[in-house]
């Protein structure tokens, strides 16, 4: 069993803000503890900081999200949700539970402002948002605390800030708008100020940049599952190679910026690709520069990990679960033929890229019954419940997984600098930039990546081969111009066969209904 590094204190304090729905559905409040009892000790601040961590997988504060923080549409966690934004109107994964999951629309590139995933994914994040405002407005009682621990805690005071940046980041590349609240936001009735995609990209820089340079910032490395400065300057690296999708201009030289940061902190790369999404990834902090903590114990989620880990299963057992270390599939999702067909040789059966970790035995590779038809597309097998003996971590239908999600990887911060050279940086020479790329394909056991195909088209597949299910294709489809347009088709993108170009407006999702009538200050272009 893995170290658990943060315990969740079992209360909450009363959040305010006006104008959300999201805070209309308040925080369950039957075990609420006074803020004057919890902020009274270093363990109170920590507690409360964990809380916060713990909003990207956790839905309440009882066991499997008894004791919810909110009601949704679905009632599953913000990664849950994300999840599904980032992958399933994607040449990745092929939904199986179309109508019943609610999922049809996404599928098919055609939600709208009542979408119950969009609502749910917003929702979720302004609750992150507001949690990490809420302990923010509370670093003054730490004054009764001994200078050590006020210095900790001035340390838990920057974690929380690269927290809510995150959620932030999110908000940015989902919906290219928000409602902007922080820390000094009026407390009562108040209706927020909305920020556009450019001035959510100025904020979000700025906070990552105190955060990761100022003396009271993060330190330099942290225990397994909290931010250091190192995820701070790897979230900057990302949101610079995004900039021009999000209208802020050309930061490519930024991004290898930061990427060099990130090298130079001491990360190496994991030998095994396979162990880094496995129930003992904790312990290959080596290469995981931030992961989202999961527990089979005490943080029991059926998110997050558990998500992917046992969606990508078949509900039928057809190759055994037990590959897997859990003890019941769910068949939530198959993947799109596009996605084998990017390791070589297309027989995945011969394929040396150990990354190539897919089921074929009697499937179909192409989804032409249907992309909800469980007999087409093979399965998925990159995510394990199994430790490093081999041995199941827990008993997942009970408890969910042991596995961690690796949110921010070594391997990213090649592929990134490599890519950010390619669009025009120069801080990078082009030799050293293949050098990066062929450092994580040497990894992997694929050949190296040669002068004449190091190209762009090349990294937008180099890097669903690395990152495939990691909940990060929609944003570099996006990036590369292949989501919404014609540049590049897959079955079933926006909703036909053979694939077809979408509107344009689907590049970003629509901020929920009920806001947009809430606030006379956020409107959805093109939406309505």
């Amino acid at each position: 069993m893995k170290k658990i590094h943060f315990a969740i204190l079992v209360c909450t304090l009363a959040l305010t803000t006006a104008c959300f729905k999201d805070l209309d559905q308040r925080p369950d409040t039957s075990s609420e503890t006074d803020a004057g009892t919890v902020y009274s000790t270093l363990d109170g601040y920590r507690s409360m900081l964990a809380k916060n961590y713990g909003s990207y997988v956790l839905t309440g504060l009882e066991k499997g999200g008894g004791n919810a923080d909110l009601t949704s549409n679905n009632g599953q966690d913000l990664m849950r949700c994300y999840f599904n934004l980032q992958e399933a109107a994607t040449d990745e994964i092929a939904y199986t539970w179309l109508s019943g999951d609610k999922m049809t629309d996404l599928v098919s590139m055609n939600w709208d402002e009542n979408d119950p995933w969009v609502g749910d994914t917003y929702y979720r994040l302004y609750y992150t948002i507001t949690l990490c405002n809420e302990f923010l407005r509370h670093r003054s009682e730490a004054a009764s605390l001994t200078g050590t621990e006020q210095n900790e805690v001035n340390s838990y005071m920057a974690e929380a800030r690269f927290v809510r940046a995150l959620a932030w980041w999110m908000v940015l590349d989902l919906y290219n708008q928000g409602a902007f609240v922080d820390e000094n936001t009026p407390m009562g009735s108040y209706t927020p100020e909305a920020r556009n995609a450019r001035e959510l990209f100025s904020y979000i820089e700025s906070e990552l940049k105190a955060i990761s340079d100022g003396t009271d910032g993060l330190k330099d490395r942290v225990e397994y599952g909290r931010a250091c400065k190192a995820a701070a300057w790897f979230l900057l690296a990302r949101l610079y190679l995004n900039a021009e999708v999000y209208g802020a201009g050309d930061h490519y030289e930024d991004c290898v910026t930061y990427c060099k940061k990130v090298r130079g902190a001491g990360y190496t790369l994991e030998e095994d690709y396979g162990k880094l999404f496995n129930a003992d990834n904790d312990k290959r902090s080596d290469e995981i520069i931030f992961a989202f903590v999961t527990d089979a114990t005490h943080t029991v989620t059926w998110g997050g990990a558990t998500y992917v880990v046992c969606g990508q299963c078949d509900h039928e057992n057809i190759i055994g679960v037990e590959k897997y270390g859990i003890d019941v599939g769910w068949g939530s999702f198959r993947v799109h033929g596009e996605l084998p067909d990017l390791f070589d040789p297309v027989d995945i059966t011969q394929s040396t890229d150990t990354r190539c970790r897919f089921y074929s035995a009697g499937r179909t590779k192409n989804l032409d019954k249907g992309i909800d038809d469980p007999s087409n597309g093979y399965f998925a097998m990159k995510w394990s419940n199994l430790k490093d003996d081999g041995t199941p971590s827990s008993t997942t239908s009970e408890n969910g997984v042991d596995t961690d999600w690796p949110l921010m990887r070594l391997a990213d911060v090649y592929l990134m600098e490599a890519e950010a050279v390619l669009r025009g940086a120069t801080g990078t020479s082009a030799d050293d930039a293949m050098g990066l790329v062929n450092e994580v394909r040497e990894r992997a056991q694929a050949s190296p990546v040669v002068a004449s195909n190091f190209n762009l088209d090349f990294m937008l597949k180099e890097r669903a081969r690395e990152f495939y299910l990691e909940a990060q294709r929609r944003t570099d489809l996006r990036r590369f111009g292949c989501f919404t347009t014609s540049a590049y088709l897959w079955q079933w993108k926006g909703g036909v066969l053979d694939g077809r170009a979408v509107d344009a407006k689907y590049e970003y999702y629509p901020i929920p209904a009920a806001e947009i009538s809430a606030n006379a200050n956020l409107k959805n272009l093109n939406y309505r």
